[in-house]
């Protein structure tokens, strides 16, 4: 019988050293909880989201109050019940946004921007990208200008990018001064300008028509859409333009 020898306690240490470097350096690092890439930091995005908490988000008009109504389950914001609108602490003009979210069957949400709190609602003043299930949520039935990606009640997408309900869809918003662009899944849907003559008369035949502080912020903050349904937003980065 051939006998090896033994390792001793030293070599054994060293040999568990380098197994234990060789298996970390094959495995691919763990995703970051706020979502931020390594590109994304060089490019100047921060994130609104930690992936744990809801710091730095409150309630629609209730500042410093417990927020009601949204939890963070799995990295995601989610609205699991009754509580209203979630708004970003901070202000925002000119910018690009990146969140990725999806919504259940038949749901609907959406995403505010250059909202303030002096109205009742944030919808008076903000502009809103769409968030919805097109095909069973009843406003997919009022207009392609209240689908999923949408600049909401007056640019419908360009083009259908929405992934199957269930599914997580990646969203960027660009604001520009006063151009917006909508991007969904790697596909720019809509294109407009605040202020042209198109944007006047599509104003003009909406119901915004009624509020004249809609859309006329130059700078406000994020807002998360509690409109009674389930949906999940996660990886919140922003980088100000």
């Amino acid at each position: 019988m051939i006998r090896f020898p033994l390792f001793n306690l030293s070599s054994r240490i060293v040999l568990g050293t380098l197994l234990s470097f060789a298996a970390s350096a094959s495995a691919a690092p763990p995703a970051p909880k706020d979502g931020l890439s390594r590109a994304e930091r060089r490019e100047g995005f921060v994130s609104l989201f930690d992936g744990r908490t809801l710091r730095g988000w409150h309630g629609y008009r209730k500042p410093g109050q417990p927020i009601q109504g949204w939890q963070v389950i799995d990295g995601a914001i989610v609205r699991t019940g009754a509580g209203g609108d979630l708004v970003s602490d901070r202000s925002y003009g000119d910018f690009e946004l990146r969140i990725d979210w999806k919504i259940t069957p038949g749901g609907n949400s959406g995403i505010f921007y250059r909202g303030d709190e002096s109205e009742p609602e944030i919808y008076r003043t903000a502009i809103e990208y769409q968030v919805l299930d097109n095909d069973r949520h009843p406003d997919g039935k009022n207009g392609r200008d209240r689908w999923a990606s949408a600049l909401y009640g007056l640019y419908a997408p360009d083009k259908i990018a929405t992934r199957p309900i269930g599914e997580w869809n990646e969203t960027r918003i660009v604001v520009r001064g006063d151009h917006i662009e909508h991007w969904l899944n790697g596909e720019k849907v809509v294109d407009c300008e605040i202020g042209s003559p198109d944007w006047k008369a599509r104003v003009a035949a909406s119901k915004f028509k009624d509020w004249p502080s809609f859309a006329m912020l130059r700078s406000g903050v994020i807002g998360l859409q509690d409109h009674g349904d389930e949906v999940s937003y996660r990886n919140i980065r922003i980088r100000e333009l």
